[in-house]
């Protein structure tokens, strides 16, 4: 049976890590980028210099919560691939040495 032990315990360290990533550089930016959209979105439907109706200010906050949700399941999925990664090289290089002794032994 193929032991994956490696490779879950490293995709959770690696989401953690994309969390704290998140944090620190993840959600000013995501939210930035997520308004400029939504008032680009606000201008195109309600006019190019948009007033501060309650529509508008709808369709910019949704926007921000969409971009900060972009950049949180980008920074998370990610790392945790990554954090995978490693961990199913660490698992074939340990099954590939633990192949080499039993060979040995024989």
């Amino acid at each position: 049976m193929k032991d994956t032990r490696y490779s879950k315990k490293l995709a959770y360290m690696g989401a953690g890590c994309g969390l704290v990533l998140f944090a620190i550089f993840g959600l000013l930016p995501g939210s930035f980028i997520g308004g400029v959209m939504g008032l680009n979105l606000a201008g195109t439907i309600l006019g190019t210099p948009v007033v501060s109706g309650l529509l508008a200010r709808l369709i910019v906050a949704a926007s921000m919560v969409i971009g900060v949700m972009v950049a949180a399941v980008m920074f998370i999925t990610a790392t945790s691939t990554a954090g995978w990664l490693i961990g199913t090289v660490i698992e074939a290089l340990r099954a590939e040495k633990r192949d080499m002794k039993a060979a040995e032994h024989k």
